[in-house]
């Protein structure tokens, strides 16, 4: 039988096409697995407080098999990566830093906090799942 992998995925809204295209990275690397991120059609977004979304992440990333976070610059700024961090590391769920194709600058946040950082590859990104998931 093939293991599911449960997956959060780490992203921002606002950068959304990152999130697009490694979805499709993940599909084209015939990885069984299950997205458990917040999808941006949840209405926690939009009306949701806070303390709402903060409850609907830890309770996406308690059933997970490793995050997944993009460590993209932008996610330093991110006022949820700091939480998504925290939240992953009392669950003991391992963190996979993926650093963006051509990146120059990448998230000391996301990396220092990761378990394992890779490359944006699907090999390398899929390796890291199976390694820790």
């Amino acid at each position: 039988m093939i293991k599911q992998y449960r997956l959060f995925i780490s992203h921002s809204w606002t950068y959304s096409d990152a999130y697009e295209k490694l979805i499709n990275i993940l599909d084209s690397q015939n990885l069984s697995y299950y997205d458990h991120s917040v999808p941006k059609s949840d209405p926690i977004h939009t009306n949701g407080t806070d303390k709402d979304l903060y409850e609907a992440i830890k309770n996406k990333i308690a059933g997970t098999s490793c995050v997944l976070i993009l460590a993209g610059v932008y996610s330093t700024y991110s006022k949820w990566i700091n939480k998504e961090i925290e939240i992953s590391k009392a669950f003991g769920k391992p963190i996979i830093a993926i650093e963006p194709r051509g990146a120059e600058k990448t998230s000391t946040i996301v990396k220092n906090n990761a378990d394992i950082i890779v490359k944006w590859q699907g090999a390398s990104i899929v390796k890291a799942i199976k390694e820790l998931g």
